[in-house]
């Protein structure tokens, strides 16, 4: 990441409202803005039930990684855009900093009426708030596996 790219950071508590909507923070969405992303980057995660957010210095890094594969005869490329290009969509976010999250989306993270936002630096993701306090304990010692070399 640039110097000059903001890290989304931060535990944020939201809602998913009736109509599929959710309220990006706002001090995200400065950082998506200054980014000149035109609303936000969502997609299911491959690894685990939540939903991956990110702005235009993702998809512009991952797209010129991508550029180095050739687009026919690497199973890389094909692997890679599929698990995340084709399942990518770019949501608006309305004058309130919502957004409409599809259907399949909500489905696939599980979300409830309340969700969390995970900052992670260079994305976020939104789970369902009771999975994610289930998990963040779990979360929590695989992190700190990390630091001890991998040992648990």
């Amino acid at each position: 990441m640039s110097a000059d790219i903001r890290p989304f950071i931060s535990t944020v508590a939201g809602t998913l409202d009736g109509k599929g909507r959710v309220c990006i923070p706002a001090s995200w969405r400065e950082i998506l803005s200054a980014q000149n992303t035109p609303g936000v980057y969502v997609l299911p995660s491959f690894s685990v039930r939540a939903l991956e957010g990110f702005g235009e210095e993702v998809l512009q890094t991952f797209h010129r990684k991508q550029a180095e594969l050739d687009p026919f005869f690497a199973p890389e490329y094909d692997d890679r855009a599929l698990a995340v290009l084709a399942a990518t969509k770019l949501l608006s976010l309305d004058e309130n900093g919502r957004v409409v999250l599809p259907e399949e989306f909500i489905h696939h993270a599980a979300l409830e009426e309340r969700v969390t936002f995970v900052g992670m630096g260079r994305k976020f993701q939104i789970w369902d708030a009771e999975r994610f306090a289930a998990q963040q304990s779990e979360l929590i010692k695989r992190a700190a596996a990390l630091r001890n070399g991998g040992q648990k």
